[in-house]
């Protein structure tokens, strides 16, 4: 199966890099995970920029630091049933498709889930907008 186009909302396997690691001095993430591309960028060689939010079980302790994901929605995409969270205080940084996009675990070909329905990618786009504009969110760039 050929790669995705990289657009916002779409929900991608990638091995993501915590900020908190990549401060410890880690360069590879620790598990593939599922990531939301919250914002993609075409450069005027056409070269892209992606940068990708993860997918996380752990609640946030600070509610406006992740979106939680709706069971529908997980459903629909094929991700497991516990609650999960949109994390948008944090972003990995990557030229498309970069090294650590992965497969979906059981299915080889593909390296994607699915789009995000748009209210929720919306919802997930202005509250990581709002943080960014405020310097509230942390950027991990994986171009090495």
């Amino acid at each position: 199966m050929a790669l995705p186009d990289p657009q916002p909302g779409l929900v991608i396997s990638y091995s993501y890099l915590w900020h908190e690691e990549h401060r410890q001095g880690r360069i590879e993430g620790v598990k593939n995970r599922p990531c939301a591309i919250v914002l993609a960028v075409v450069a005027d060689d056409g070269g892209k920029t992606v940068f990708v939010a993860p997918v996380t079980h752990t609640a946030p302790r600070d509610k406006d630091a992740a979106v939680e994901i709706p069971p529908a929605t997980k459903g629909r995409l094929r991700l497991d049933g516990q609650r999960s969270w949109v994390v948008i205080s944090e972003v990995n940084q990557f030229a498309w498709p970069g090294a650590d996009l992965a497969a979906v675990p059981g299915n080889p070909g593909r390296f994607d889930y699915g789009f995000l329905p748009p209210g929720l990618y919306k919802k997930i786009a202005v509250l990581f907008a709002k943080r960014a504009r405020a310097k509230k969110v942390a950027a991990v760039s994986r171009e090495d």
